[in-house]
């Protein structure tokens, strides 16, 4: 039978355990069965779910997540409400961290296979949220959460409408987003002085929308969001004098306004203000490969794609960065890949050309792909596998300590991670990995012990 509570007692619990709400820290308290029971419904949770919760309060979400079969980890940042909701649920698939939700690693989620975020979000801290658990690459597979109505009208809206903004955007370059329902403020206790909606969020695939860097994104669309009511040729007159001229290219008024272009239109303006450097964008079938024996003795060259096709042997590096911390840098491969697009990889790899050996090709690959020279240390050569893509790999490691420069054409995005973090992340999503990677990882792993 459930344990839901009404109005009446969610007082009476909150006097037992001495809690008067907050209103700065957002604490307002769900006391509706059946809204809280449809929210739960709509994230399609199932028992293979890992579920973080943010703000589980007095565990209104939490009470039918948990019937659902799902793990849930709450997230609460009031020590008497979670150790209120420790000895409330005591369950096996109930944990609960008492901290605040923005000092949360959300790296540790890529180790469970299948996450899903629930969240009455703290209103004062909403968007902080969204942007910290959204962040590409998440591995969040849908995200439901509560929040001021006024900030989901925000992150929903689309072009020429009031509420759209830079947070419009940097949201939706990844995620789609939709407005299930707005909430009123009498569900709540106490009432808040404004009324709520429940948005959910899931990502996009890549292919919905143009390649672009989103770094370069995000800073020409902070920079047209920041003086809302100026027309884009005077806040971006220094950086693109040739403003009138572009705005004709991509077919938009040379007098617009920062909400007057849609998604698509800032992409496209991002491309053609910050374009991928030719030469190195995508794959060119020109590049000569080493073609090799079974004993890694050069037989001649051929093309990338013929070598690819036919599955000749070849050469490779593989190269492992680590920052001062002792965590490793991983790239998410382009999506222009011929082979394992959008799968994660070591810091920097690449072929061997015709004419270089292994180290030469390990700091080519290096400055290419991540735009930094390093020292290397060469420890293992792998044989050619199916699993290595018929390439004899050599793996070296090296220490960095400053700021990568990606190759966009290469990289989709990247990330430092804990060794601990990796080997989890391998046994519960090896699919997330080029599978080259792996073979690499588990010998480096070997040598590491």
């Amino acid at each position: 039978m459930s344990s839901f509570m009404k109005l009446s007692k969610i007082t009476a619990t909150l006097r037992e355990i001495r809690v008067a709400p907050v209103k700065t820290l957002g604490q307002n308290f769900l006391h509706d069965q059946n809204l809280a029971r449809w929210i739960v419904e709509q994230a399609e949770i199932a028992p293979n779910d890992y579920v973080i919760e943010i703000g589980p309060g007095l565990g209104a979400l939490t009470e039918f997540t948990l019937a659902k079969g799902a793990h849930v980890l709450a997230i609460e940042k009031d020590k008497r409400l979670a150790d209120y909701l420790r000895e409330r649920f005591r369950n096996a698939e109930f944990e609960i961290i008492h901290d605040d939700a923005l000092n949360f690693d959300t790296r540790i989620l890529f180790t469970r296979s299948k996450v899903k975020l629930l969240g009455n979000l703290p209103y004062y801290v909403s968007s902080q949220l969204l942007i910290k658990f959204l962040e590409f690459p998440s591995p969040i597979s849908l995200s439901l959460c509560m929040l001021q109505k006024e900030l989901a009208k925000r992150i929903v809206a689309t072009q020429g409408e009031e509420d759209y903004g830079a947070l419009t955007l940097l949201l939706q370059f990844h995620n789609r987003i939709e407005y299930l329902r707005s909430v009123p403020a009498t569900v709540f206790v106490p009432r808040p002085e404004v009324d709520s909606a429940l948005v959910r969020i899931t990502p996009l695939n890549a292919s919905e929308l143009p390649h672009c860097n989103y770094e370069a994104f995000r800073e020409w669309v902070r920079h047209g969001f920041s003086q809302r009511r100026k027309q884009l040729s005077r806040i971006f007159r220094e950086k693109v004098p040739n403003w009138d001229e572009v705005a004709t290219k991509l077919n938009f008024n040379t007098r617009a306004r920062a909400e007057e272009l849609s998604l698509e239109k800032w992409i496209a303006l991002t491309n053609e203000l910050t374009p991928i450097p030719p030469e190195h964008a995508g794959n060119t079938t020109e590049e000569q490969f080493a073609v090799v024996d079974n004993a890694d003795r050069v037989t001649g060259a051929a093309p990338r794609r013929e070598v690819h096709a036919n599955n000749l042997l070849h050469r490779a590096v593989h190269l492992l960065i680590f920052n001062p911390q002792g965590e490793v840098f991983l790239q998410l491969r382009s999506r222009s890949k011929d082979r394992h697009p959008l799968k994660w990889d070591s810091s920097a790899a690449g072929h061997v050309n015709s004419g270089e050996d292994y180290d030469q090709t390990a700091g080519r690959e290096l400055k290419e792909e991540l735009g930094i020279e390093t020292p290397l240390e060469k420890i293992a050569e792998l044989p050619a596998s199916e699993r290595t893509g018929f390439e004899f790999i050599w793996l070296y490691q090296g220490i960095y300590a400053g700021e990568f420069q990606m190759s966009r054409s290469e990289i989709e995005a990247g990330k430092f991670f804990p060794a601990g973090i990796v080997d989890r992340w391998i046994q519960a999503r090896p699919d997330d990995f080029a599978p080259g990677f792996v073979e690499c990882w588990k010998i480096w792993s070997e040598r590491k012990a």
